[in-house]
């Protein structure tokens, strides 16, 4: 696996990251509106009853990166500052968001593990700090009672999640320490498999010019196995993002509660690995599970239009990188010629379309007429490349609710999908379980 990590652990790690500064201009001039419809041109009406349901429903994003104070980062907003700071949370009135202690590849042994391991607790504890800052009104919550009193008593709430059992290296009991330490939320897998499970998207060796395989495991190994089965005895939400649909559907049939997809689209508009199938989407919600939406350009473009794969792929060979792909950027850290790069990013975001807020609700749109209302939720990956014109950031979550309600939601519907989905998952996985807490 050590050849696979070859390809430079740098480039891979700010892969999303060059994207969203790429788009972050374009972005910025449409914050606070919907297809270029600003606020105060919209029915009066319609917006004071947003702004109503807004200030009502509880607010949940389920999946944002954790920055590090003071590191340079080309996934935060322009201004520098994290998409879900506290104070664009505020002013967008977002309740609260599961910050996600993510790793990306690193090689499969005992070097790259323990690197794992510092990334994953150095990131652990700037979430921690935040919280533990008095002049900040946000609370780290570890239950939902929790989560219900810290938003009722007015703070900002943020609930631990994580991305990538490359983090436990081989050793499932690493998971009851990152419990112990407040992570409710967790995915096995991010880029590239792993020891516990496949990965939706397997690793790209620039040396080799090939893949991982599609499958390692055919699904989970038995360490993932395991895994699963220690979720759900401690009571922690099991997250399907980011796994190979062998693997997403093993866990949904092997898990004794709900799970959640924190961040993913509809692969039935979008047909990338990241997205979910209807099948999965189906099985998730026969399971009582929640799939969050999220504002990611290369998760929302049209790709069923043949011209739009057709000219994604002509760039590609111009760029001189592999002509599948699993996302349109994806590879471009394989390009080392710099102007090469920047066209090839600004081709395809040209290539893509107008994208838009609205046209993620048309992800929501499709999994409510599959399975209902009760079954989807949002989570932006913010800070890892997400952000659309009407929903750069946190700030912008009232756009969210106007757009459901222009499009015939009712009240109780955005409700569920703002976080009432999420919180009825985690209080059912916290009375199948047995580590649910009061903190």
């Amino acid at each position: 696996m050590s050849d696979l990590w070859s390809t430079g652990q740098a480039r891979l790690r700010d892969c999303l990251g060059t994207i969203a500064w790429s788009c972050s201009i374009v972005f910025a001039a449409s914050a606070g509106a919907i297809d270029g419809q600003s606020w105060d041109k919209a029915d009066a009406n319609l917006l004071a009853d947003a702004r109503a349901i807004h200030q009502r429903v509880l607010t949940f994003d389920a999946h944002a990166d954790i920055e590090i104070p003071g590191k340079p980062s080309m996934y935060v907003g322009a201004d520098g500052l994290s998409k879900v700071a506290i104070e664009k949370m505020q002013q967008g009135n977002l309740d609260a968001v599961a910050m996600a202690v993510a790793v990306g590849p690193l090689p499969r042994n005992q070097e790259g593990f323990a690197e794992a391991r510092r990334i994953a607790d150095e990131k652990l504890a700037a979430a921690v700090a935040l919280t533990e800052n008095p002049d900040q009104p946000v609370q780290l919550v570890t239950s939902s009672d929790a989560l219900v009193a810290a938003v009722g008593n007015g703070q900002r709430a943020i609930v631990l999640s994580l991305q990538n059992a490359l983090i436990f290296g081989d050793a499932v009991a690493v998971i009851d320490d990152f419990y112990a330490q407040g992570v409710r939320i967790f995915a096995l897998t991010h880029m590239g498999h792993n020891e516990f499970a496949d990965s939706s998207r397997p690793l790209f060796d620039a040396e080799t010019g090939m893949r991982e395989a599609p499958s390692e495991h055919g699904g989970l190994s038995a360490k993932g196995r395991a895994a699963v089965q220690r979720f759900n005895e401690l009571g922690a939400v099991i997250d399907i993002s980011q796994l190979s649909t062998e693997a997403a559907l093993e866990v949904i049939s092997l898990s004794q509660a709900p799970v959640v997809a924190s961040h993913s689209n509809a692969r039935a508009l979008t047909n990338v690995s990241r997205n979910l199938s209807d099948a999965e989407v189906r099985r998730l919600a026969q399971r009582g599970g929640v799939i969050h939406v999220a504002p990611f350009a290369g998760y929302l473009f049209d790709s069923q239009n043949p011209d739009i794969d057709a000219s994604i792929r002509a760039l590609r060979r111009k760029a001189g990188i592999d002509e599948d792909y699993l996302y349109p950027f994806e590879l471009y850290w394989e390009i080392d010629d710099a102007s090469v790069k920047t066209e090839f990013l600004a081709g395809v975001r040209g290539l893509l379309g107008p994208i838009s807020l609205d046209t993620m609700l048309d992800h929501i749109d499709h999994i409510v007429a599959l399975v209902g209302a009760d079954h989807v939720g949002i989570g932006t990956d913010f800070n890892h490349g997400s952000g659309i014109p009407g929903y750069v950031d946190a700030s912008d979550s009232l756009n969210v609710t106007l757009g459901l309600l222009q499009r015939g939601y009712s009240e109780s519907q955005i409700r569920k999908i703002w976080g009432g989905n999420f919180l009825r998952v985690w209080r059912e996985v916290e009375r199948r379980g047995l580590g649910s807490t009061s903190q």
